[in-house]
């Protein structure tokens, strides 16, 4: 058996219409067949991706276009090792000159390595006479030809087995099997070989009500999960393939062709020229369409297309599979890869071009007001001298829950990306920890007598200052609310949903109640700005950013198909964010107030050429109006 490509299982779901190119359900025998193939499990409900993955899914397949571009202006890459050194390497040609009268053989077996030739079983499509590079031929006048049949499945197959399509092009009068003496010409034969069913893991979650330990998942499932393990590798089909011959001349040097499209490019050894390009091309099929082989079935349907291809459209679909520079992260990474692109193809397939075009600019607007709050972000809390006004409680409330999303995550074997980026957030936040308090070793109570241990002070700046009690006022308002429902919201999980533990019970449970009510830990900087009737000690800039962020991921939210608490979360954080700029509009600029920066608009040169005899009347009467006011107004002061 073959290498096994793993992708991860979706529920397939059917439509009504013909089988086409682009993934679409199958129509009439196939929609039953295919009905009747559905995986009696109900899979586990994937989280549907946000608005910016799949704009930053379209703009990472940009960059790998450009790349691949970039590539053919390069040089020469690795140096060919049949050629002796110095010797130069000339251009070699296509053996199939342009309008070559050829036939197409496609035979389907179970063999990865086909010799039965003679077998009429094994011959799945015979098409005589096609052009080579010809464009206005076949059924619609575009050059494609169509061949629907229905394949019989055996024990070996329903059994996880594996089946292979090789496919034959012969120059017109010759035949693709060696045996034949006088039909059969190696430099006129172009074969391909590859894997007609899909290979991909099927995960198991055993989850229960951890007070009951019952659970909704289907009986016989989880008898196949005791024997088979929590992931099952399960052969898994597709109606659709398109077969590609790509009109290709160009003068291509062995040895010098950029990658991936090396990959595809074969040379004779003994002639040097290059054999025609045969691509099989399935980048329509989405992963939602494919379903399990199993005993249930009977027949597998295949509609095979054969259509000519150009340079410039094969070189998109090379870039799209191309996977090597990403080998490290390993075959589970791919299978997520692949459910991104399949919202990338939703969204190309579905949505205005118009609409695409200006959701894609304002995508890149996107990624670069993300990067100016990010910079902006850093660059306030490194330079910040004073911690006046700002919530420090809001600071390290923000490091747990970016702790609590990272585990969670974890736990659910999220994107590798996703994780990677969640942990650099929080890095981030430890960070900001230093800047808002003193952190030092304490060597003398070291823990267990052997490890130093970390003491966290408040700084000056904070104690001194009024900030700190109304922070903590704050805080001690918020848990009034925050308790309540955090404890509602525990025992809602607790009773109605099911888990894999409780470890998982306490993450889930933490996760969704930060996602829902965690706007609230938002408030207390308002409370602080409120008590202070100031926002000049705020991060405006990087609040601006992250505000039109959040316009524009609103715009993305009703344009693009995003869960309800998706568009919810969207909502509340402008709320937040139009009652910070209500309180800068009320809250007037104060020229004599010291900004975060520490100064002030007060021109200190005036102040210093200034009268002493006025500097000293005007500080007496300022004393004077201090010391008249009563306790009240002090204690507002």
């Amino acid at each position: 058996m073959a290498a096994q490509e793993t992708q991860p299982t979706q529920q397939l779901s059917v439509s009504n219409g013909e089988v086409s190119s682009n993934g679409a359900a199958p129509s009439g025998q196939d929609a039953q067949t295919v009905a009747t193939a559905q995986d009696p499990q109900q899979q586990q409900p994937q989280p549907q991706p946000n608005a910016w993955q799949v704009i930053k899914g379209v703009l990472f397949r940009i960059f790998i276009i450009w790349a691949i571009s970039s590539w053919f202006r390069r040089g020469p890459s690795t140096p060919d090792p049949s050629t002796p050194a110095g010797a130069p390497r000339l251009p070699s040609r296509n053996l199939f000159p342009k309008d070559t009268l050829m036939d197409l053989y496609v035979y389907i077996s179970e063999d990865e390595i086909f010799t039965d030739f003679n077998n009429t079983e094994a011959l799945f499509w015979y098409q005589q006479d096609l052009v080579y590079g010809d464009w206005s031929t076949g059924d619609l006048g575009d050059g494609c030809y169509e061949h629907y049949q229905e394949l019989a499945i055996s024990e070996g197959l329903k059994q996880n087995g594996s089946v292979y399509i090789h496919i034959y092009f012969t120059k017109s009068g010759f035949h693709p099997d060696p045996k034949r003496k006088g039909q059969y010409r190696r430099l006129s034969t172009v074969h391909t070989t590859r894997m007609l069913n899909k290979y991909k893991r099927r995960k198991f979650l055993k989850t229960k009500n951890l007070l009951t330990g019952e659970t909704e998942a289907d009986p016989e499932m989880i008898k196949r999960a005791e024997s088979h393990g929590p992931v099952e590798i399960i052969s898994h089909w597709h109606p659709n393939l398109t077969i590609n011959m790509v009109d290709d001349h160009t003068a291509w040097v062995k040895g010098s062709v950029p990658p991936p499209l090396d990959q595809h490019v074969k040379f004779d050894a003994v002639s040097g020229d290059y054999y025609p390009i045969v691509y099989f091309n399935d980048y329509w099929n989405l992963q939602k369409d494919y379903y399990p082989i199993n005993e249930t079935l009977e027949n597998l349907p295949l509609r095979l297309s054969y259509c000519p291809l150009s340079l410039w459209r094969w070189q998109l679909y090379a870039a799209q599979s191309a996977r090597s520079p990403w080998n490290f992260l390993g075959e589970e990474t791919y299978e997520q890869s692949d459910e991104d692109q399949d919202s990338v193809k939703v969204a190309l397939l579905e949505t205005n071009p118009y609409l695409l075009g200006v959701t894609i600019v304002v995508s890149i607007v996107h990624s670069i007001f993300e990067f100016l709050a990010f910079k902006n972000d850093i660059q306030f809390w490194n330079s910040r001298q004073s911690l006046e006004g700002l919530s420090v409680r809001s600071i390290i409330f923000g490091v747990f829950q970016s702790l609590v999303v990272l585990l969670y995550i974890l736990d659910n074997e999220t994107n590798f990306v996703v994780q990677v980026s969640v942990f650099i957030g929080l890095l981030i936040d430890f960070w900001k920890i230093t800047k808002v308090m003193d952190v030092k070793l304490d060597r003398e109570n070291k823990i267990a007598g052997i490890l130093p241990r970390l003491s966290f002070k408040d700084k000056s700046t904070y104690v001194k200052s009024s900030t700190k009690i109304y922070d903590d006022m704050a805080f001690k308002y918020l848990s009034w609310l925050l308790y309540p429902l955090f404890g509602c919201y525990a025992v809602y999980s607790l009773l109605y949903v099911e888990h894999k533990g409780w470890y998982s019970w306490v993450l889930s449970m933490l996760y969704g109640f930060l996602l829902t009510f965690g706007f609230i830990t938002m408030t207390p900087q308002l409370f602080i700005n409120y008590k202070m009737k100031s926002v000049a000690h705020l991060p405006w800039r990087m609040l601006t950013y992250k505000a039109l962020n959040t316009f524009i991921d609103d715009l993305f939210a009703f344009v693009i198909k995003m869960p309800m608490m998706y568009r919810i979360g969207c909502l509340r954080d402008d709320v937040v964010f139009f009652i910070y700029l209500y309180q800068r509009w009320i809250y007037r600029v104060d020229p004599n107030r010291v900004n975060e920066f520490g100064t002030s608009g007060v021109d200190p040169s005036k102040d210093s050429s200034a009268q002493p005899g006025a500097a000293e009347t005007s500080a007496a009467e300022t004393t004077a109006a201090i010391t008249d006011k009563s306790e009240g107004e002090k204690k507002n002061d």
